[in-house]
């Protein structure tokens, strides 16, 4: 019996033993701190209490380290370096030095450790990552980065909580590029605007084919912008027509969208033009003649005159005919408005930007689908945070 106690105990003492060489000895020096409330004696507090939570390391506590700051008073100040940390490690006798840096920059904080191997006189191990600006979660920053640089998984909720989203800038005037020019293109008129168009002329129609020219200017202003997106206002001044003998201006004020470095647009907004209109009706049906003709309210009382001896005549009362607005170049001029929807790409050369759009202008039952092209000369860049 005597020897199975005898044994027993053995194996215990050699357990314990075992257990405690498995167990490195480390000794924490004084971080530098930039920017933040906590003192280089309260960093490493906390990276000491971390370690201790890892159980991993026989960790040396501040009594232990004061000890060897009072053989050598250097050692207790800036002691960063490897060759400072080795010295500092061989007066206590430990194998493994910790040390680093937390600083406060902006808005985060980066802590940055290393754990040096005193025996092999070498880095061991480092780690660095960079955290919101919570100064009250110091010590689970300092958790987080002590179990990485370990090799311990680390809690993802909390990790999401405390790091720092390195987002995109977002200023007004981030990269701002000025730049505007002249614009040229084609477009092709759709429903009652292709009636309009080629309506004969002494029916209040334009005469003209249902295609036109179209040359302009365009003005640019970016007013938000990231590395890969864009918000713009543009005003775009056109003159349509002009090679079927036709003035028709027109403005459109668009809120752009531009993505990527590729400079894929798309953009939208109202568009601004003088219009004629009189109220009227086509006679689809050749009731008073010629069919499809259209009759604004002068040429039906000038029809009721001749026909019926009377300018008063109800259309309604001899057709199924009612008098709606329509387009009519004899008509009084008013602005009208429309929807413009439009995409594109900018292609650059150098400093030459070459923008390509297809865009549709919706106008009541009608439209113009267009193409348009033209070019833009890189006339200024305002850095970040100008103030011109």
């Amino acid at each position: 019996m005597k020897t199975l106690f005898l044994t027993m105990a053995t194996i215990v003492g050699i357990s314990f033993t075992g257990n405690s060489q498995q167990k490195p000895s480390v000794g924490v020096a004084n971080p530098s701190t930039t920017g933040l409330h906590a003192t280089p004696e309260i960093a490493a507090k906390l990276i000491r209490l971390e370690l201790i939570k890892l159980d991993q390391y026989s960790v040396y506590d501040e009594y232990d380290m004061q000890e060897a700051y009072s053989s050598d008073p250097n050692l207790s100040a800036n002691c960063l370096s490897k060759t400072c940390l080795v010295k500092l490690g061989s007066t206590l006798k430990v194998d493994y030095m910790v040390s680093g840096s937390f600083d406060a920059l902006g808005n985060k904080i980066v802590i940055s450790l290393k754990i040096i191997d005193v025996v092999n006189d070498a880095i061991y191990k480092t780690a660095v990552r960079e955290f919101d600006n919570q100064e009250l979660e110091l010590q689970r920053m300092t958790e987080i980065v002590l179990k990485e640089m370990i090799g311990i998984s680390v809690d993802k909720d909390l990790v999401d909580r405390l790091k720092f989203n390195n987002e995109l800038i977002t200023a007004n005037n981030v990269g701002r590029v000025k730049n505007t020019g002249p614009r040229v293109g084609f477009a092709a008129l759709t429903g009652t605007l292709y009636e309009f168009a080629t309506r004969p002329a002494n029916q209040g129609g334009l005469d003209i084919q249902p295609v036109m020219s179209m040359i302009g200017y365009q003005f640019e202003q970016q007013y938000v912008g990231t590395e890969n997106f864009s918000a713009l206002i543009e005003g775009v001044f056109n003159i349509s027509g002009m090679e079927q003998l036709q003035f028709l201006p027109s403005l459109s004020i668009l809120n752009g969208f531009r993505f990527g470095k590729s400079n894929w647009e798309f953009a939208f907004g109202p568009g601004f033009n003088l219009s004629k209109t009189t109220k009227g009706f086509f006679d689809t049906e050749g009731v008073f003649g010629d069919k499809n003709r259209y009759y604004n309210e002068s040429d039906w009382r000038t029809y009721s005159t001749e026909t019926y001896g009377t300018p008063e005549v109800n259309l309604e009362d001899v057709s199924n005919y009612q008098m709606e607005k329509n387009f009519d170049k004899r008509g009084n001029t008013s602005i009208s408005t429309q929807f413009i929807i439009a995409a594109g790409r900018t292609f650059k050369a150098g400093s030459l930007n070459v923008p390509v759009n297809l865009f549709y202008s919706s106008k009541g039952k009608g439209g113009m689908l267009g193409f348009s092209v033209g070019f833009n000369i890189l006339k200024s860049k305002t850095p970040i945070n100008s103030n011109n």
